[in-house]
């Protein structure tokens, strides 16, 4: 099918005037410290725009014990203005544009064209029009007064407010909601067009020949940094979605994102990691039960409604790479006594078998686990591993050498236990009893667990099999329609991983024109059916981890150090990643082909080079920062 987007400058552009497919509806989500706005937008077959907008105010609580109460509306239609005393209609959509701010261009309708630009800042969302006459002085522009509402929630009563403000030939409507709340951090607003900047312009910047991937890196990274909201606890990411704000989750903030936030080099981004991080230590006890799944309510109720999802092994595997990454020795250390109480955890979970059990996954018992399942096992491995690093770097050796003595074990019951024929592939069973393949099988590739060759060659073939990906991704179990975006970035990752370069880049090209320019624009989603792909925030930090963690095969192995094993695909000369905050550093990553070598180069902001070696392709090239 075309592609219904195209790419134009720092975004994406809908060109509605001269598209035949109609109509089209999409929605996109935008975030802020206190406020969050889905916008879902529809073109009819005669080109006139549909719009509402679903304001959510995450902290503003309507019932005690709701955890999905937040005070909400949904405003539909455009802003009400006058031009020159006449109610203002819009006239049929021209195109369509997004690169963080949805702008939508009108006709111009009796000599008048408008812009309408969509956008939220901290606490409020704004819809902006923009006027521009063909001929003669620009129109006299009014709005009606301004409109409040009350309502009562948890904390009293909220006013919410819906104004419009005159600038020239611009009129801007914003909507609010107020309370005083006492006991909450004051944390600076970041003005939407900084941010936009700041976080596609300036952090962590992939360069690549293919402007897809380029352009997809960069909305990933937005969206991963955006979704962050003042709440109780501190500053926290939440995924969104229409659906979980103001709480941290161990899978989409302690495994997914809180990584890729060591190495954005978004400190309020960091910030919140270690919010998340901080939280569940209080949950930690002597007599070793399982910790939440979420905090949520701004950290007022633990959600344990899966029981023990593997969530000590999703806690373990994100904050060891965490630590090492953002090379803080202090904090490291503040992390390190969490890490090993869920290490110890995992340890006293292991089965007969030598894996670890669970009650459920990350799933929640959507589709069964058994009781003991690949993905804690391999959270686990991951976690064991990295501690071994972060333990040999904080002059822990007896740590290191028993962390690494376990992950071997584990590896070895890893394959003895889950390594088998399904559905005539030489993969892994997801549980004891498992016969279909599962979108998991992946994860064993991108921790690098290991395991015979033929396992690793029969698992790439069926995670890119007709039985399990599709125009979408990996559906979670072979036969089955559902799909979840996290398991397929966790396999494109994978792949990479693995070597195996070529199909993990057609793949990832494929799966990234299909979200950048594709019909359901421009994120990684949730799931579907269930979910109606959000545009969960955490997903999008899976999608940069991609590029990072499996095309330039970034691992860190100290508070100074990490390897790099790039995978060039066939046709391109070079890649770079400028701008990479880590270790406490910040320096450019730079992938050149040298006829059959590789040269990897790593050198400051100036330029000056600070390592630089060549190899052969599939190499892993060893790197420590001063």
């Amino acid at each position: 099918m075309k592609e219904r987007w195209r790419i134009e400058g720092d975004g994406v552009v809908w060109d509605v005037a001269t598209e035949p497919r109609l109509p089209h509806e999409d929605h996109v989500e935008m975030s802020g410290r206190k406020v969050s706005v889905i916008v879902r937008y529809r073109v009819d077959e005669n080109r006139h725009l549909r719009l509402t907008r679903e304001v959510i105010w995450p902290m503003l609580r309507l019932r005690e014990g709701d955890v999905r109460g937040y005070l909400r509306r949904t405003v539909h239609g455009l802003p009400v203005v006058a031009t020159d005393g006449r109610l203002w209609e819009a006239g049929t959509v021209r195109r369509v544009f997004f690169d963080g701010r949805l702008t939508v261009d009108f006709d111009p309708q009796d000599g008048l064209a408008a812009r309408l630009t969509l956008s939220v800042q901290g606490d409020y969302v704004e819809a902006t029009l923009t006027f521009s006459a063909e001929q003669g002085p620009s129109p006299s522009l009014s709005c009606p007064e301004t409109g409040i509402e009350m309502e009562t929630g948890v904390y009293g009563e909220y006013e919410i407010r819906r104004w419009c403000a005159i600038r020239g030939n611009e009129a801007r409507e914003m909507i609010l909601a107020t309370l005083s709340r006492p006991g909450l951090q004051p944390f600076s607003s970041r003005d939407r067009t900084w941010l936009i900047r700041e976080v596609r312009d300036e952090k962590l910047v992939l360069e690549t020949p293919d402007p897809v991937l380029n352009t997809a890196f960069s909305f990933a990274k937005l969206r991963a940094a955006e979704s962050l909201f003042e709440t109780k606890m501190g500053l926290v990411h939440s995924p969104g979605g229409g659906r979980y704000y103001g709480g941290v989750w161990n899978n989409d903030q302690c495994e997914y994102a809180n990584p890729f936030f060591a190495y954005l080099g978004e400190e309020d981004a960091r910030l919140a990691a270690l919010t998340a991080f901080r939280n569940f230590v209080p949950y930690m006890t002597t007599d070793y039960t399982p910790i939440p799944s979420s905090l949520e309510m701004e950290g007022t109720i633990a959600w344990c409604g899966a029981r023990d999802r593997g969530d000590a092994a999703m806690y373990a595997s994100g904050a060891t790479r965490y630590a090492l990454a953002l090379g803080d020795r202090a904090i490291a250390e503040e992390l390190y006594t969490p890490i090993a109480w869920c290490l110890e955890y995992c340890r006293r979970k292991v089965n007969d078998r030598g894996v670890v059990a669970s009650d459920s996954d990350e799933l929640e018992n959507r589709f069964p686990s058994g009781d003991a399942n690949l993905s804690t096992a391999c959270l686990y491995y991951d976690g064991l591993r990295r501690a071994a690093d972060l333990a040999a770097d904080l002059n822990r050796a007896e740590d290191a050498a028993n962390y690494d003595h376990r992950a071997s074990e584990l590896a070895g019951a890893i394959e003895a236990h889950f390594g088998a024929t399904v559905e005539g592939f030489e993969t892994y069973r997801y549980y004891d009893g498992n016969t279909t393949l599962r979108a998991w099988i992946c994860l064993p590739l991108a921790f690098g667990v290991g395991g015979a060759p033929e396992r690793t060659a029969g698992t790439l073939d069926a995670l890119f099999s007709p039985k399990l990906w599709s125009v979408d991704g990996l559906a979670t179990e072979s036969g089955k329609p559902d799909f979840w975006d996290r398991s397929t970035l966790y396999a494109l990752r994978g792949a990479f991983f693995a070597g195996d370069t070529e199909r993990a880049f057609a793949h990832l090209t494929a799966y990234s024109r299909r979200r950048l320019l594709g019909e359901h624009i421009p994120y990684a989603v949730e799931a579907s059916p269930e979910g109606g792909q959000a545009h969960l925030s955490a997903e999008s930090a899976l999608y940069a981890r991609v590029i990072v963690e499996g095309m330039f095969g970034f691992v860190p192995i100290g508070l100074r150090s990490f390897i790099l094993t790039p995978r060039l695909p066939d046709g391109w000369n070079r890649m770079a990643l400028r701008r990479f905050d880590a270790f406490g550093h910040r320096f450019d990553i730079e992938v050149e082909r040298r006829s059959d070598k590789v040269s990897v180069r790593i050198t400051d902001t100036a330029g000056a080079v600070l390592s630089e070696m060549t190899g052969d392709f599939g190499r892993a090239f060893g790197f420590r920062l001063p």
